[in-house]
């Protein structure tokens, strides 16, 4: 039985109990029918404030600010992150948050979401999200492991949507076909609410040439998405998420390289002609329990989480042309619990307090096809030769926080606390982490904010598996460096401060400073054909910059505009070494090397304006160019593309609408590279796409 199923099914069958139980406590007469927009709306603000920002920089898109940016919910979820500050774009749906690679934690309803196996596809789905938040900077205690930022992300409902549903069918350039569909429903206080999509498109992967279409590169996608609710009475509730999501891709094909290896008699492969592919799944499952009263809120939730990623080579070609072929299968598991609650003291204080366990279990299976070699390193043999190297980890997170939220003064509020984390992986390490923040709000309009947090990251487990370097000695696979030191746990001390003012009722400005000083930095790279990367560690890190936010709302008009300088570097690799070059790593070990994340430069910014039925709106994404070259010392050139779009609402009447969207993307068709194919961790050039034309239709009922 499939694993959400089995959710489902536990909480219909956990919920009469725990309502038998909440109304036993409460002896007298027959409780009042409730409204369950009502209770649902107190809870959800009840929810929210057991881990609220509490002086971390935080930015908010709803889903009307969603429906005006390029492409709206048919968009990829990192479309709508790109539109925040300090979010650097790259290949493969990746997103960089002030100049770190991932280390970004995803939340849904304030609970946390495993991690899964970084690939092509975009589990997250547009159309489920009510509200996304991006908390950065200096976070409070309750945030642990993924620290460059925490989206948080609040998801639409059967009881502020009722008894609705939509239909949308969404189709364009780089043969693109998109369906789409959603429901919401509400009886008495059990509430639902469920899409599901299906999309189609042979641009699936960045291109790596600048031509307008891609050769293989089509990709079909199917996520789903659900959400149960079970108001048992004005103070309590349970829920479940789950969602799930399958896809497949093709590689797209770089024509015209030159072979380097013969296999068998053949010599010669056309490079447009290649085979490769990658098929992608995840799985993931959520139930929680909430309970908020005068004094108290707390929530304790239990997830699961399957994820699993399987490249498969074109044999004959990539042994041709890199002299290595390897089928590449990982695959994690992920359980977890975790408990968070909030106490309102009589002396104005406010005690947050939480904890967090979570196991992972990750497999790798590669086979690689490979060639002997000579002493100097030279094709020995043309008769291929296969290599089984598998592994297997359990690895274990443990995590508690305590923290007090006080207000000194009238316009000083503090919130200090700690968080002890332990990580058993690889090696067992962990840290006691303080965290502090101060707001001090000079009038209703401006505020001013400034915080440290010591921060403890342990490596993704599922990248961190490293192959057996003695099983490819004398072959086309063996390392040019036969070093590979355990990746460790990056520490790091960061700060950060920040203003915002609401210059008028319609304009404000926020700005904000970091600096972040590491140990052991993690990063990650793409090291093989396979689009699954691997970790490794910078004995220094060294991340800082700033950003400044502009929103003006009036009336129909909305105006918004990002710009972020930021720096980030690392020094000395201490782990992965077998991945680099000895002359790389040789300089890498007494320079100061840009990561190839860094981006001196990005910005993004927006228009629309409502008409009764219709709008229209506009927006660009700018970056000065990802890192390039020997040890990252170059950078692509800068890119800037236009997008446009116009959406019209009829209505039908009986609760129907019909609504037409036309969006242009690339609006000046411009050439843009992300990626060259060199640099560190960089395996293959990566061009942004060309100019698209979409249209969608949509039914509401």
């Amino acid at each position: 039985m499939p694993l959400p199923v089995r959710f489902t099914l536990a909480l219909l069958a956990l919920a009469p109990a725990l309502r038998a139980a909440e109304n036993s406590s409460a002896p007298g007469p027959p409780p009042i029918t409730l409204d369950a927009l009502v209770v649902t709306d107190s809870l959800d603000k009840a929810r929210e404030d057991i881990v609220p920002a509490l002086g971390a920089t935080s930015y908010q898109i709803d889903a009307a600010q969603i429906d005006v940016q390029s492409l709206g919910a048919n968009g990829g979820f990192d479309q709508v992150l790109l539109r925040t500050p300090s979010m650097a774009q790259d290949s493969f749906g990746q997103v960089h948050l002030r100049g770190e690679h991932a280390n970004l934690q995803y939340r849904v309803n304030d609970v946390l979401l495993p991690e899964g196996i970084a690939g092509f596809s975009q589990e997250l789905d547009i159309p489920f999200v009510k509200t996304v938040s991006i908390l950065t900077g200096s976070l409070p205690a309750q945030y642990g492991y993924r620290t460059a930022g925490v989206v948080d992300i609040h998801t639409q409902s059967g009881t502020a949507l009722k008894n609705q549903g939509d239909i949308d069918i969404f189709a364009g350039s780089f043969d693109t076909l998109r369906v789409s569909a959603e429901s919401s429903g509400i009886q008495g206080g059990l509430t639902d609410f469920f899409t599901a999509s299906a999309e189609s498109n042979a641009l699936g992967i960045e291109n790596p040439t600048a031509s307008r279409t891609a050769l293989h590169d089509r990709s079909q996608q199917v996520k789903t998405f659900g959400d149960l609710s079970d108001v048992l009475n004005s103070k309590s509730r349970v829920s479940l998420l789950f969602g799930s999501s399958s896809a497949t891709f093709q590689i797209p094909d770089n024509p015209g390289q030159a072979p380097a290896y013969i296999d068998g008699s053949q010599n010669f492969f056309d490079s447009a002609r290649l085979n490769e592919n990658q098929s992608e799944y995840n799985d993931y499952a959520i139930a929680a329990y909430q309970r908020s009263t005068e004094d108290f809120s707390g929530q304790v939730s239990a997830f699961t989480r399957y994820s699993l990623t399987h490249f498969t080579p074109d044999v004959v070609g990539d042994l041709i042309f890199n002299g290595v072929a390897a089928d590449v299968h990982q695959d994690i598991v992920s359980n977890g619990l975790e408990a968070d609650g909030k106490w309102s003291l009589p002396s104005g204080h406010t005690l947050r307090a939480g904890a967090l366990v979570i196991s992972t279990n990750a497999n790798t299976k590669t086979n690689t096809a490979v060639f002997a070699v000579d002493g100097g390193g030279q094709q020995a043999s043309t008769v291929p030769v296969w290599i089984q190297d598998d592994h297997h980890k359990l690895g274990w997170l443990y995590g508690v926080y305590l923290q007090d939220e006080w207000k000194p003064l009238d316009r000083l509020t503090l919130n200090y606390g700690l968080r002890a984390d332990e990580s058993v992986e690889f090696l067992r390490e962990g840290q006691v982490s303080p965290r502090l923040n101060l707001v001090y709000r000079f009038n209703s309009a401006l505020s001013a904010h400034a915080g440290y947090a010591r921060y403890f990251t342990p490596p993704p487990l599922e990248l961190a598996q490293t192959p057996t370097l003695a099983k490819f000695t004398g072959t086309t696979n063996q390392p040019a460096v036969a070093a590979d030191s355990p990746i460790r746990s990056e520490r790091a001390d960061y700060y950060d401060a920040g203003l915002t003012w609401q210059i008028t009722e319609d304009f404000s400005v926020t700005a904000d400073g970091y600096d972040k000083r590491a140990t052991n930095q993690i990063d990650e790279g793409q090291f093989g054909a396979a689009l699954i990367f691997s970790t490794f560690n910078y004995q220094i890190g060294r991340v800082y910059g700033a950003e400044v936010s502009a929103n003006y709302n009036h009336g129909p008009f909305s105006i918004y505009a990002n710009v972020a300088p930021g720096r980030a570097y690392g020094e000395n690799l201490t782990s992965g070494q077998f991945q680099f070059d000895a002359a790389e790593l040789a300089y890498i070990a007494t320079h100061e090397v840009h990561l190839d994340h860094d981006q001196a430069l990005t910005a993004s910014g927006g228009l629309a304006y409502r008409f009764t039925a219709a709008t229209v709106f506009g927006d660009f994404l700018y970056g000065s160019g990802l890192r390039s070259g020997f040890a990252n010392t170059d950078h692509v050139p800068e890119y800037h593309p236009l997008n446009a779009g116009a959406e019209h609402t009829f209505t039908l009447g009986d609760r129907r609408k019909l609504t037409l969207r036309l969006d242009l993307t690339n609006l000046l068709d411009e050439s843009y590279e992300l990626r060259d194919g060199s640099g560190i961790g960089v395996f293959a050039p990566q061009y942004g796409a060309r100019r698209g034309v979409y249209g969608s239709v949509k039914l509401a009922f």
